[in-house]
C-alpha cells in the first residue's frame, strides 16, 4: 500500500491564494502597511522613508510609537508636524536634506533622543524646547541659516558632537560652553571674528574646526585644551599665535589634508617670524615659542 501522492497546486488554487492575499492586504490599516517596512538593525527598530519625494510625512507614521530610528532625509519636507512628539521611543531622528524652515517646539518631548541630524535645511532658529532633549549626544545643524542658538541648549550636557558649520554665526553661542562633554566642535564657514576665552571650559575637546571665518587672533585659553588632536584654523585672518601654544602637545604635526589630525594654520596672513619658523614644522614652532 502506497502513501497518498502529493497534489500539485492547480492554477485555480494559485488564483484563490492570490485573492486571499489581496483581501488580507486590503484589511491592513495604512499604519500597518508602513509598519511592514520597519527592520531590526543592531537591536533597534528602524524605518527609512528617505528619498521618497515627500512634501509631508504620512499621517499614519505617528502611530508607529515603537520606532527607535526614523530616517526622513532627502525629501521635500517644509515642516515637521507636532505629532512627532508621539514617537517617544525615538533615539535617532534624521531630517537632513529637506526644506525645513523650523523645528516644532514639540521636538523637546523626545526625551530619549540621542542623535538629531537637521543639516542642509533652511532653519533660521532652533526651538528653545530642544534643550529638553537632555540625552542628545550628536547634533548636526550644519548648512542652515542660523545666527545663534538658544541659551536653553546649555542643558545638553551629554552632547559629544556638535556641527554648526555653514551658517551665519558671528560668535560661538554661549550655551556651547556648558556642553562639557563635547569632543567634536565644528563651526567652519561662519562669520566668527574671535574665539572667546570661555573655550577653556571644553576641556575634553579633541577636534575643533573653525576654518573659513574671520578670526583675527587665537585666545590664550585655547591652549588649555590639551586633549586637542585636530585644530583647524585655516583661512582666517590670524597673524600670530599664543606663546602657550606649545602646550597642545597632542597636535603632532602641521596638517594640510582636511581629514588629517594636527594643526591646520598655514592659510593665514601669519607674521614673518611665525611663518618662517613654521617652515621647519610644528615642533620648530613649539621650540620657538618656548624660547621666546
Amino acid at each position: 500500500m502506497g502513501g497518498k501522492e502529493s497534489k500539485e497546486p492547480t492554477s485555480k488554487d494559485m488564483k484563490l491564494v492570490g485573492r486571499k492575499s489581496a483581501a488580507c492586504e486590503e484589511t491592513l490599516t495604512s499604519s500597518d502597511r508602513i509598519r511592514k517596512h520597519i527592520v531590526m538593525q543592531f537591536g533597534y527598530k528602524v524605518l527609512s522613508l528617505a528619498r521618497q519625494g515627500m512634501i509631508a510625512p504620512p499621517d499614519e507614521l505617528w502611530e508607529l510609537i515603537e520606532l527607535q530610528k526614523l530616517n526622513l532625509s532627502l525629501n521635500c519636507l517644509c515642516f515637521l508636524p507636532s505629532c512627532v512628539a508621539l514617537l517617544q521611543n525615538l533615539v535617532v531622528l534624521n531630517l537632513w536634506g529637506n526644506q525645513l524652515t523650523s523645528l516644532p517646539p514639540e521636538i523637546g518631548q523626545l526625551r530619549n533622543l540621542k542623535v538629531l541630524f537637521a543639516y542642509c535645511n533652511h532653519l533660521t532658529e532652533v526651538p528653545e524646547e530642544l534643550g529638553s532633549c537632555t540625552k542628545l549626544e550628536v547634533l548636526s545643524l550644519a548648512n542652515n541659516q542660523l545666527t545663534s542658538l538658544p541659551d536653553s541648549l546649555s542643558a545638553l550636557t551629554n552632547l559629544q558632537k556638535l556641527n554648526l558649520s555653514h551658517n551665519n554665526i558671528m560668535y560661538v553661542p554661549a550655551c556651547v560652553y556648558s556642553m562639557k562633554k563635547l569632543v567634536f566642535l565644528q563651526v567652519a564657514c561662519n562669520r566668527l571674528e574671535n574665539i572667546a576665552e570661555h573655550i577653556q571650559a571644553l576641556a575634553d575637546l579633541k577636534i575643533l574646526i573653525v576654518e573659513e571665518n574671520c578670526i583675527h587672533c587665537l585666545p590664550k585659553m585655547l591652549c588649555c585644551l590639551t586633549k586637542l588632536e585636530l585644530l583647524n584654523v585655516d583661512y582666517n585672518d590670524i597673524q600670530n599665535v599664543p606663546a602657550e601654544m606649545y602646550q597642545l602637545n597632542r597636535l603632532e604635526k602641521l596638517a594640510s589634508h582636511p581629514l588629517d589630525k594636527g594643526l591646520h594654520i598655514m592659510h593665514n596672513p601669519l607674521i614673518k617670524p611665525i611663518k618662517e619658523v613654521l617652515d621647519g614644522g610644528l615642533q620648530a614652532l613649539y621650540n620657538y615659542l618656548k624660547a621666546n
